[in-house]
């Protein structure tokens, strides 16, 4: 087992939880996220230098090229022949070749709300920030974009279609539950949809923390976690003002539990290490839920935590 930690600063590799010394195994600056897919080999690092592939548990890592530097998802077609990867500005391209070489897949710059993608916070531009394909409908792409809604394609990326009414449109991350149920964490809002985003309920109207990065699930729990405000207000006296919450109907009800470093640090990833979950905060502390559903601290690596994986 070796865990892969996306931070601030590039990725950490670590062989124990808890962490006794986690190596820095990739200087490429902020990495949003790290994936592995069993469909084609290695792992794979979205960075703001480029995406990365390594082929050794993590060790080292090779550029794949990708025509845009900032690469915020990547994911692979279920058969493993198409990888995929969504950059800032908010550009699409697929690579069938394990990615030797790129195209770009034009028909997401065709959504009618296309112009409307940008913000003053990230240049006056938007970025692709999360991509993930359901094994149960291999042709759909649920594409989530910063800022600028949930798109999704059923012709493996060629042509698009807006499934964002209903939910907010600073999208941070579509978690797939299943072929037509995901959860959107949003800028503002937690969202589910149960028909491939042709609705959305909105699942935080009770709480008042309305910052999400983040879903997951495992055995049928749902984990999510909020600040009160955007990354801006973290700083100050009191932190994040985070919450941790945990629901067993998929978002009906949630209970807040407490959790080493919380509230003044907020989880912004998740990941599976042998049927437990770990989660990673924005100070560098990570966090396993044990047995008894007690969160305890695994240690801490030097910068702030944006990704997990497990090889």
């Amino acid at each position: 087992m070796v865990v892969l930690i996306g931070t601030r600063d590039g990725v950490y590799r670590t062989a124990t939880i808890p962490v006794e010394d986690a190596e820095q195994v990739l200087d490429s600056g902020d990495v949003p996220r790290v994936r592995m897919f069993s469909e084609i080999d290695g792992v794979f690092a979205a960075t703001k230098t480029g995406l990365y592939r390594s082929m050794d548990n993590g060790r080292t890592w090779e550029d794949i090229g990708v025509p845009q530097e900032e690469v915020y998802s990547v994911v692979a077609s279920p058969d493993g022949e198409r990888l995929y990867a969504g950059t800032h500005p908010a550009y699409l391209y697929v690579s069938t070749d394990s990615g030797e070489t790129w195209a770009e897949l034009e028909g997401f710059q065709n959504l009618p709300s296309r112009d409307e993608w940008h913000t003053p916070r990230h240049r006056n531009e938007a970025h692709v920030r999360s991509l993930d394909v359901h094994p149960e409908t291999p042709d759909r792409m649920i594409a989530g974009v910063e800022v600028g809604g949930v798109h999704i394609s059923e012709d493996q990326g060629e042509t698009w279609t807006e499934r964002r009414d209903g939910v907010r449109d600073d999208v941070h991350h579509v978690f797939v539950l299943g072929p037509d149920k995901y959860v959107a964490s949003c800028g503002d809002g937690l969202y589910r949809t149960r028909d491939a985003g042709q609705s959305w309920t909105r699942l935080d109207t009770e709480l008042d923390h309305r910052y999400f990065r983040e879903a997951f699930e495992l055995d049928g729990r749902l984990y999510a976690a909020a600040a009160r405000s955007p990354p801006g207000t973290w700083s100050g006296e009191g932190g994040a003002d985070a919450v941790l919450l945990e629901s067993t109907d998929r978002g009906e009800a949630y209970e807040s539990v407490s959790y080493p470093g919380g509230p003044a640090e907020v989880i912004l990833a998740w990941t599976d290490v042998n049927g437990r979950v770990l989660a990673g905060t924005n100070d560098g502390r990570l966090i396993g839920r044990n047995e008894d559903g007690m969160w305890t601290d695994t240690g801490m690596v030097p910068a702030g935590i944006r990704s997990l994986a497990v090889w």
